[in-house]
């Protein structure tokens, strides 16, 4: 073979594997992908703790068990690393947890609970990115509380874990009337904990939500978010050309963000999850952006 040949071959193959280190969901061996618990790294989690302890409002907000936040460093996929500050603390989350609607709507999807029409997909793409509470309301109502909660408690998931604190929840419209089924631990209709939310972004990000295509799907439907605040607004300015896949939420004094970058090189891929009671939480959550990709920058200790 000419050595015009064996370049261009070289250059091809060069080509596919970047693609492919680029492509989401991760194209990883399965043996590769941990359970994230298994991934706690303790560098990452002293240069996190320190950096918001280093802020007296976050840290007093942590003492007081009034913030948590979630990091998942994936910019090297076989070597993840995952850090976490009141990661099992369970919070109201308001809006975030209309991923595990999600989650649930395509499980049933793929098992032929729920048809897939036109309606549907635009509900699902509404809910998540515009997190309209009238679409969100006909997905709970399609899919219903037995679903939601089986999903959740699945052992394949385990997103909500009487045992670890709780998770993910939903359990009451988001709009008035109806039922509800509030979660055991603390009684709450719409929760989350920073490490199931991570959880969920890091196996969606490896495709091992429901299946490699509900995965992709689920992804498309995350990305380019259309509400422009908390980390979208701070990573729309440093970081204009990354990819965003993201679910937020506010009530009242509770704010929540919940997002997974994916920049041009792997030097910008990361999770990040923050749950704030405090009036000042969008803001708070706006200026965390920063610091968190400040630690991620850190040294190895």
């Amino acid at each position: 073979m000419r050595s015009t040949q064996v370049f261009f071959l070289f250059s091809i193959l060069f080509c596919v594997n970047v693609f492919a280190q680029n492509e989401l969901p991760i194209r990883i061996d399965n043996a590769k992908i941990k359970p994230l618990q298994k991934l706690l790294d303790s560098s990452l989690q002293t240069n996190l703790r320190d950096e918001l302890a280093s802020h007296p409002e976050w840290n007093d907000l942590i003492i007081q068990k009034k913030m948590a936040v979630g990091l998942v460093d994936l910019s090297n996929p076989e070597q993840v690393r995952f850090a976490r500050v009141n990661g099992n603390h369970m919070m109201y989350a308001a809006s975030l947890p209309k991923i595990a609607i999600l989650l649930a709507a395509m499980d049933a999807i793929e098992k032929g609970e729920l048809k897939e029409t036109a309606e549907v997909k635009k509900d699902m793409r509404l809910m998540i990115s515009k997190s309209d509470n009238a679409a969100s309301t006909r997905m709970i109502d399609r899919v219903g509380y037995d679903k939601l909660e089986s999903v959740m408690t699945d052992p394949k998931y385990a997103f909500y874990d009487e045992q670890k604190g709780g998770g993910l929840w939903v359990g009451k419209r988001y709009g008035g009337g109806g039922d509800t089924n509030r979660e055991p631990l603390k009684n709450l209709s719409h929760a989350a904990t920073v490490t199931q939310v991570c959880r969920y972004y890091y196996l969606l990000a490896n495709g091992k939500l429901v299946n490699q295509k509900r995965s992709k799907q689920m992804l498309d439907i995350m990305e380019d978010p259309e509400l422009h605040h908390k980390f979208v607004n701070t990573l729309d300015k440093i970081a204009p050309k990354a990819r965003l896949f993201r679910k937020s939420g506010s009530w009242r004094t509770y704010h929540s963000d919940s997002i997974l970058v994916w920049g041009e090189d792997s030097n910008r891929r990361y999770i990040l999850v923050a749950l704030i009671d405090d009036a000042n939480g969008e803001q708070i959550i706006r200026d965390l952006v920063k610091p968190i990709e400040k630690v991620l920058k850190k040294p190895v200790l």
